[in-house]
């Protein structure tokens, strides 16, 4: 989960104006889980709205109070947090830890892409659901706005690296840009690659194309 409390984006453009380089902003994203309507149905009583409770750094992207029971083969999670609004299909980001702790080989994939990914088991406080798709490992990506995007000269798709400077800098390689007039620019990483990078808040990556 990524909360919205950050450095300015007028701020790390002007860092990135000086360096001549584009830099993003890095936040470590939690394992959690995303809803389509019907699983919402299921899991929290039928027309249940999930209830907001951090509005995050992509637009209309916010937490919710209710949790989920998350069953793997090996482990579980008691209390997996939603992340909101709805969507299409249901999903459950995980770190590879994470994946190892339930018992699960999911693949890295960007959001969305579900076909082929294993199952699981969902247990909300209206009943349970196993999923017979929806696990991933999410792909490390940045959040583009055009406008931004258009100023480097960047495109949708583009796999680049990022460099992430301090203690324990490393390249992050086979990152992938996303544009949307939708989005706010932000890199995401998952919780282990945070850990590897000295994570902090308002950590910023130069992109390297």
């Amino acid at each position: 989960m990524t909360v919205t409390e950050s450095i300015p984006q007028a701020v790390w453009e002007d860092i990135s104006f000086r360096l001549d380089r584009p830099v993003v902003e890095l936040e470590a994203s939690g394992r959690h889980l995303h809803l389509s309507r019907a699983d919402a149905d299921r899991l929290l009583g039928p027309g249940v709205a999930m209830t907001p409770v951090h509005m995050l750094s992509q637009p209309g992207q916010f937490t919710c109070a209710e949790r989920i029971r998350v069953i793997g083969p090996k482990g579980e999670f008691p209390a997996l947090s939603i992340i909101g609004p709805e969507r299409v299909q249901s999903q459950v980001e995980l770190s590879a830890t994470d994946a190892l702790i339930l018992g699960v080989k999911p693949p890295v994939r960007l959001s969305g892409d579900l076909a082929g990914t294993p199952g699981i088991t969902l247990v909300g406080p209206a009943g349970r659901l196993d999923l017979t798709e929806g696990v991933m490992i999410a792909k490390r990506h940045i959040h583009m706005d055009p406008a931004y995007a258009e100023l480097h000269g960047l495109h949708n798709h583009q796999i680049v690296s990022v460099r992430v400077w301090g203690v324990r800098g490393v390249t992050f390689n086979d990152v992938e840009i996303r544009i949307s007039p939708d989005f706010a620019t932000y890199m995401h990483i998952d919780y282990d690659e945070a850990n590897a990078c000295g994570f902090r808040k308002g950590m910023l990556g130069t992109i390297i194309v």
